[in-house]
C-alpha cells in the first residue's frame, strides 16, 4: 500500500503578496544594476550633469589667485593687428612681463610656423613676385628674437598632443620620478603633436601640453595632468608653469598596484602635492576666478599702464591665451558655457596652489552600487510588508537621504558621489513592485469589506482591510477603557410596547448613542438588547482614552435628554466605566468569531454599570478612570465590594465638565465631607451633613443621599469595631 502523501501547504494571500512583490522588485533592481554596468559611459553623462549642478550651487571659494592671464582679446587685435602678430611683439611681451616680476609665463599657443612678418620672408616673397630688391645682411629674425626671450626667461611653451597627426612630439623638458610601479600603461597614447618651431623648442626650458581631450558633451570637467606620446611622458602646461615658477627640476609621480595593474595616486610639483585619479586626471573645481587679473595684451604697449601692470603681474604666473571669438579657443565648462581655454588652465593652477581638490576615488563606484542595492532592498522589504502609502513615503525618505548624502559629501568632503544609480534603483523597484502591491492589496481589502463589513465596526473593517492577518484567532493584552450602558426599567417598558414599537424605540435610542461613541473614537463591541458595550484603545491606539470615554458618557446623557424632549419619553440610562488591562482580539471559534475583549477589568465595568441603579446616578466610574482625566467634575459615592471581587472598588459619579455643572458650588465639598465621615464611622457627623445635603436643590446626587439616609436609619449611633466603610453588593 502506497504511503500517504503529505498535503502541500498553501501560501496565504499575504505570503503570496510578499513573494510576488519581492520577485518583481528584485528583478527590476537587477536590471538597473546590469544596465548601468553595461552602459556606464552613457550613464555617466547624466552623472556629470549632477556634478555640474553641484559646482554651480557651490563653486570653489574665490581666492586672490597666483595666476593672471595675458589675453589676446578683440581690443588687442584691433590695436596690434591681425593675429598672428610679429614674434618681435610676442618677445616684447615676454621681456616686459618678466621685467615686471612674473614668476613664470606659459603659452596656451603654438608657434608652429615661421613668422610671416619676418623681413627676410618679406624680401623673398617680393623677389618671388619679380620685384628686384637688394638688402644688406643681418636682417632681424623675429623667431630668433622670441627664442632668445624664451631662453632668457621662465617661459613654458605649449604644444597640442593629438591623434590627428603623426608628427612626433618633441622631447619633454622635465623628467618624472616614480614612487611605485611605472603607470604608463594607464595613459592613452597620442600619435603625434602640433609643436613649436624647432629653434623655439630647442631654446625653451619648459614644455607643456594644453590640448583638451574630447568629451561626450564637450564640457571640460577633468584634465589629465600627464599624457603619453610614444614612450615619453609630458606634463600639462599648468603644472609645467608651476614647476618653473618654483624652480623645481622634475616631477614626482606616485602610483600603487603592480606594473601590470598600476594606478596613479598623486603628483608632486615642487612643494605642491596634487591628488590624481588612477588615469592621472584632476577634477577641475571651478571658482570663476573673479579676482584674477585679465590683462589685455595691448596694455603692454601703453606706457600709462605700467604701474597697474606691475601690481597685476608681480609674483604671479602668467598664461598667454586668447578670448577672441575668431581664434576659436572657447570651451564649455560646468560654470560657463563659453570660457576661454586659457582660463581653464588658470583654474587648474589656482586650484593646485590653494590645495582644494574634488575627488572621485576608485572605490566610489562600488559604494554607489552598494547604496543602490541597499536602498533597493530596504524599499523592497517595506513594499512586501507595509502599505502602499507607507512604501511611497519610505521611498521618498530614502531618495532624500541619498540626494542629501551626495550633496553633503560634496559640500563637506569635496567627494563626488553619484546619487543617480541609487535613485534609479529606488524608482525601478517602486514603479514595478508598487502596481503589483496595489493590485493585490486592493483585492484583499475588497474581500475583507465584502465579507465582514456587514457585522464589524467601520474602524475594525478598515484595520482588517489594511492587515488581513488580523483575522486569525487570538488576542493581545492592552490597557482598555470599557463602557457598559443600560436603559433603566427597560423590562417594564417592553411589557407595554408591541415588538414593532419596541424595535423602533431601540433603533431611535441606539443610533444617536452609537454616533456619540464613534465620534469619541470608541469601538462598539456589541448590542445586547438595550445595552451597549464599547471600549477604547483597541484596535487602534487612542490617546487619553479614559478622558474620551468620560466625555462620550456625558454626550450619551445629553443625547438621551434631547431624545426624550423630541419623543416625549422619559428614558434614563446608567453608564459604567473602568480602565484596566484586558485581552482584546478576534475571539470565538474557527467557524465564527468577533472582535471583543474579556478580563477582570471588563467584568468590573459591567458591575459598575449595575451599581448606577443602586446609587441612582447616570454615570459611575472607577478610581482608575477618575485619576486619568482632567477638567471633569466627580463625586465619590462609595467604596463597594462588587459581586465576584474581594477587593473593594471606589466609585465616583461623573457630574459633568468643569464650569458646566448645574450642581451648587458648595454641594460637592459638603458631599465629600459627608463621605469622609461615613467612611470614618462618624455616624453622628455623617447624619448632620446628610440632613443638609437632602435639602439641597438641584442635587444630582439626591438618589445617592436618599440611599445613605436609609442606611443610616438602620445603623446604630456609633460604628461597630470592624467598620471599614465598604458596602458589599449582593447583586450584579
Amino acid at each position: 500500500m502506497a504511503a500517504a502523501q503529505t498535503p502541500r501547504r498553501r501560501l496565504s494571500s499575504s505570503q503570496r503578496r510578499k513573494l510576488g512583490v519581492s520577485l518583481i522588485g528584485a528583478a527590476a533592481l537587477s536590471a538597473v544594476l546590469t544596465a548601468h554596468a553595461a552602459f556606464a559611459p552613457q550613464a555617466f553623462r547624466l552623472t556629470a550633469l549632477v556634478f555640474d549642478t553641484y559646482q554651480t550651487l557651490k563653486p570653489r571659494e574665490a581666492t586672490d589667485p597666483p595666476v593672471a592671464v595675458i589675453d589676446i582679446d578683440e581690443a588687442s587685435i584691433g590695436q596690434l593687428g591681425q593675429w598672428p602678430w610679429s614674434r618681435r611683439t610676442v618677445a616684447d611681451i615676454v621681456e616686459r612681463a618678466s621685467g615686471l616680476g612674473a614668476a613664470a609665463i606659459g603659452f596656451d599657443i603654438v608657434f608652429s610656423e615661421p613668422d610671416r612678418t619676418a623681413p627676410g620672408r618679406l624680401v623673398e616673397e617680393m623677389r618671388r613676385q619679380g620685384v628686384a630688391i637688394e638688402v644688406g645682411s643681418g636682417l632681424p629674425d623675429p623667431d630668433a628674437q622670441l627664442a632668445e626671450a624664451v631662453a632668457s626667461n621662465a617661459v613654458a611653451l605649449g604644444i597640442a598632443l593629438t591623434n590627428e597627426s603623426s608628427s612626433p612630439a618633441p622631447e619633454p623638458k622635465a623628467g618624472f620620478s616614480f614612487v611605485g610601479p611605472d603607470p604608463r600603461a594607464r595613459l592613452v597614447p597620442y600619435s603625434g603633436a602640433l609643436s613649436n618651431l624647432p629653434d623655439l623648442t630647442k631654446r625653451a626650458t619648459a614644455l607643456g601640453y594644453f590640448s583638451f581631450p574630447p568629451t561626450a558633451d564637450n564640457i571640460i570637467r577633468t584634465f589629465p595632468l600627464i599624457a603619453k606620446s610614444g614612450d615619453q611622458l609630458y606634463p600639462a602646461l599648468s603644472i609645467e608653469t608651476l614647476r618653473i615658477a618654483q624652480q623645481a627640476g622634475s616631477f614626482v609621480l606616485r602610483s600603487a598596484g603592480t606594473a601590470e595593474g598600476s594606478a596613479m595616486t598623486d603628483l608632486r610639483v615642487g612643494a605642491l602635492d596634487i591628488p590624481l585619479s588612477a588615469d592621472g586626471e584632476i577634477w577641475i573645481y571651478y571658482s570663476g576666478l573673479p579676482h584674477m587679473p585679465v590683462i589685455s595684451a595691448a596694455d603692454f604697449f601703453d606706457p600709462a599702464k605700467a604701474a597697474t601692470l606691475m601690481a597685476q603681474i608681480q609674483g604671479r604666473i602668467l598664461l598667454v591665451g586668447t578670448s577672441a571669438v575668431g581664434l576659436r579657443d572657447i570651451v564649455a565648462t560646468p560654470v560657463d558655457r563659453a570660457m576661454a581655454g586659457v582660463k581653464v588652465h588658470a583654474e587648474i593652477i589656482d586650484q593646485i596652489a590653494s590645495g582644494v581638490f574634488l575627488q572621485r576615488p576608485d572605490w566610489i563606484v562600488g559604494a554607489e552600487r552598494a547604496a543602490a542595492v541597499v536602498a533597493g532592498l530596504v524599499l523592497l522589504a517595506v513594499l512586501a510588508t507595509a502599505t502602499p502609502a507607507l512604501s511611497v513615503a519610505v521611498a521618498l525618505v530614502l531618495a532624500a537621504l541619498i540626494t542629501g548624502g551626495s550633496w553633503l559629501v560634496f559640500s563637506r568632503a569635496l567627494t563626488l558621489f553619484d546619487p543617480l544609480l541609487p535613485l534609479t534603483s529606488l524608482a525601478a523597484v517602486l514603479l514595478t513592485a508598487l502596481p503589483l502591491l496595489l493590485m493585490l492589496t486592493h483585492r484583499e481589502k475588497r474581500f475583507v469589506r465584502e465579507s465582514f463589513g456587514r457585522y464589524l465596526s467601520p474602524t475594525l473593517v478598515e484595520r482588517l482591510s489594511e492587515n488581513p492577518e488580523g483575522l486569525t484567532l487570538g488576542g493581545e493584552d492592552r490597557e482598555l477603557t470599557v463602557l457598559f450602558s443600560d436603559i433603566r426599567g427597560f423590562t417594564t417598558l417592553s411589557e407595554r410596547l408591541s415588538p414593532t414599537e419596541l424595535t423602533g424605540l431601540l433603533n431611535n435610542f441606539l443610533t444617536p448613542m452609537t454616533d456619540v461613541l464613534l465620534k469619541r473614537e470608541a469601538t462598539i463591541d456589541k448590542y445586547i438588547g438595550d445595552a451597549i458595550m464599547a471600549f477604547w484603545n483597541a484596535p487602534l491606539d487612542i490617546t487619553d482614552h479614559p478622558q474620551k470615554a468620560c466625555l462620550a458618557a456625558l454626550d450619551m446623557v445629553s443625547g438621551l435628554e434631547r431624545l426624550n424632549r423630541e419623543s416625549g419619553l422619559n428614558l434614563k440610562i446608567g453608564i459604567g466605566l473602568n480602565t484596566g488591562m484586558a485581552c482584546v482580539g478576534n475571539l470565538g471559534s474557527d467557524q465564527r468569531f468577533s472582535y471583543s475583549c474579556l478580563g477582570d477589568s471588563v467584568n468590573l465595568a459591567s458591575r459598575v454599570e449595575g451599581m448606577t441603579k443602586l446609587y441612582e446616578v447616570s454615570i459611575l466610574v472607577t478610581e482608575d478612570v477618575r485619576a486619568r482625566t482632567s477638567g471633569l467634575v466627580f463625586a465619590e459615592v462609595d467604596r463597594v465590594r462588587v459581586v465576584g471581587r474581594k477587593a473593594p472598588v471606589t466609585l465616583h459619579a461623573l457630574i459633568g465638565e468643569e464650569g458646566e455643572s448645574a450642581a451648587d458650588s458648595d454641594l460637592l465639598p459638603a458631599h465629600a465631607t459627608f463621605i469622609s465621615a461615613w467612611q470614618a464611622g462618624d455616624f453622628s457627623s455623617a447624619r448632620l451633613h446628610l440632613q443638609d445635603l437632602l435639602k439641597r436643590s438641584p442635587n444630582p446626587l439626591s438618589g445617592t443621599h436618599a440611599l445613605y439616609r436609609d442606611r443610616l436609619a438602620e445603623l446604630p449611633e456609633t460604628a461597630p469595631p470592624d467598620w471599614d466603610g465598604v458596602f458589599t453588593a449582593s447583586s450584579k
